[in-house]
């Protein structure tokens, strides 16, 4: 009975997270493209699935995700192995990342748009190679103490630096490789981790230190990535911006788990089998290191096999429900609006529509609830989302403005750097690690496809754009300004408190 109540108050949430959607979805539809979809039975079922599936994927994130990563923790801490546990750090940063679904469309995307100078393979390769290296260098930065605000600030002072000599094909997939590498399961995996070894080590705080994991997994693609376009055009010879169209017109591409597939059953057994491929590489992980390097059984097997059933599930509906309803209009609209020729719609759609996904994005779900459970209670789970989609809202109307001027992203991303590092010294330590993981989790399965689709229609769309230079980025941008707004948020907080505490005296 009480498994039920808790069901019924996560879909409830999971209904308020959804809302924002619709209503943009509605306001755009009715007020600006003026027509009714012709598949609106399919779109309101499809986002019912969609509140179920949240529902259950945060009960299933609950019940084992998170308590199998924080008892990984404490056992690495308890067995004092610092080999091990950097190995099993990097090789879950890897061998989920090389599976990435997100990461795989952009890639696949990028070696179509730059006529196969960039493979896809390579790509996903480096990235997946970063983010292990991420984790693992994260990991070590918890066990020495390290604050974490230094280790981003010489990670920004490289991307900065490596940008101007990368070329200029190569620099915004970069940029938008660092936020797509974290996947909706890595992520809560990866956070109960960090905070799990934070909270068996003696001396480090949960909150301060446990999180981070996330900023790292987004920050090293961006250096890995231009280091490949590097060492790439200069095999091939400096390229060309390549433009609007690569063997003929460039279609907006439909950035979506059911391309190409014949028949809506089969879509469905691709679906779960995708899921289920994304999920294998960290159990398989996971159970090699409890069983053959701890030596331990797993606790409670039966409650963290069901959360971890609960959680493929529940991902499972999502997406379905995302591909019935949401994707397909999405792209659609995103289209329509580029052929308006209205740039003030595109960017209030940009703004909408960042804001709307983010607020139903699960992987920030699961690190907001894990950021509100370890503050007991000090920040809250719902107003850090806010700030975070408004972070994200913020970002990709300024990066549609950014492909509409024909601007170079790195000058945008630079003073965005500049922003962040100022404000680092300015916001309450504990929620500055908060603030670095947010950029990281904002872009994942409801973000990427909705996005990617959206910059790479305008760039298809507007002389004198180039998909591959000017048409990625958007996710670059969604990343950078929820570090922004989140350590705005933490200063707001903060002054609020000690004037309340002012006045009591």
């Amino acid at each position: 009975m009480d498994s039920l109540r808790i069901f019924l108050n996560l879909l409830k949430g999971s209904v308020r997270d959804l809302l924002p959607i619709i209503a943009v979805i509605v306001f755009f539809q009715v007020a600006v493209i003026q027509q009714v979809p012709e598949n609106t039975l399919s779109i309101v079922a499809g986002l019912s699935i969609v509140a179920v599936g949240l529902a259950v994927f945060i009960q299933g994130l609950e019940t084992g995700i998170f308590p199998l990563g924080e008892n990984l923790a404490n056992e690495f801490a308890k067995k004092g192995s610092l080999f091990w546990l950097l190995l099993f750090a990097f090789l879950i940063g890897f061998s989920t990342t090389i599976a990435e679904p997100a990461l795989i469309a952009i890639a696949d995307k990028a070696e179509v748009i730059s006529g196969e100078k960039i493979d896809a393979f390579w790509l996903r390769f480096t990235v997946a190679l970063s983010v292990g290296f991420a984790i693992a260098l994260g990991v070590l930065r918890i066990i020495l103490g390290h604050p974490i605000h230094w280790y981003i600030i010489i990670g920004y002072i490289i991307v900065v630096l490596i940008t101007f000599f990368a070329p200029p094909e190569i620099v915004g997939l970069a940029y938008d490789s660092g936020g797509v590498t974290t996947s909706t399961v890595t992520v809560p995996l990866v956070t109960a981790l960090g905070i799990g070894l934070a909270s068996s080590i003696r001396g480090r705080n949960p909150v301060i230190d446990g999180f981070g994991l996330i900023a790292f997994a987004s920050l090293t693609p961006m250096i890995f990535v231009q280091l490949y376009g590097i060492f790439t055009y200069a095999l091939t010879g400096e390229g060309t911006a390549v433009s609007g169209t690569v063997g003929g017109e460039l279609s907006l591409p439909e950035v979506t788990y059911s391309e190409h597939k014949p028949h809506w059953l089969t879509e469905l057994f691709y679906d779960l089998v995708g899921i289920v491929k994304d999920v294998l590489p960290i159990l398989f992980v996971i159970f090699f290191f409890q069983f053959l390097i701890i030596k331990q059984p797993v606790p409670h097997p039966k409650k963290i096999g069901a959360g971890i059933v609960l959680v493929i599930l529940g991902l499972y509906a999502f997406i379905v429900g995302l591909e019935m309803g949401l994707f397909p209009l999405g792209e659609t609209m995103a289209l329509q609006l580029t052929e308006t020729g209205n740039t003030l719609l595109i960017y209030l759609f940009g703004f909408l529509i960042g804001f709307s996904t983010t607020m139903a994005e699960p992987a920030l779900i699961a690190v907001a609830l894990k950021a509100k459970e370890v503050s007991e209670g000090r920040i809250n789970d719902f107003v850090l989302r806010m700030f975070v989609a408004l972070g994200v809202a913020v970002g990709i109307a300024l990066g549609c403005y950014r492909i509409v001027a024909g601007d170079s992203i790195h000058y945008y991303i630079i003073a965005g750097y500049i922003v962040v590092i100022i404000m680092t010294y300015f916001a309450p330590r504990y929620i500055i690690p908060i603030a670095y993981d947010s950029g990281g989790v904002t872009t994942s399965t409801v973000t990427v496809p909705l996005v990617t689709a959206l910059g790479l229609g305008l760039a298809s769309n507007i002389p004198g754009r180039s998909p591959l230079v000017d048409g990625f980025g958007l996710i670059a941008f969604a990343s950078l300004f929820p570090m922004v707004t989140v350590m705005g948020y933490g200063i707001i907080a903060e002054f609020l408190l000690k004037k309340s505490k002012g006045r009591k005296k």
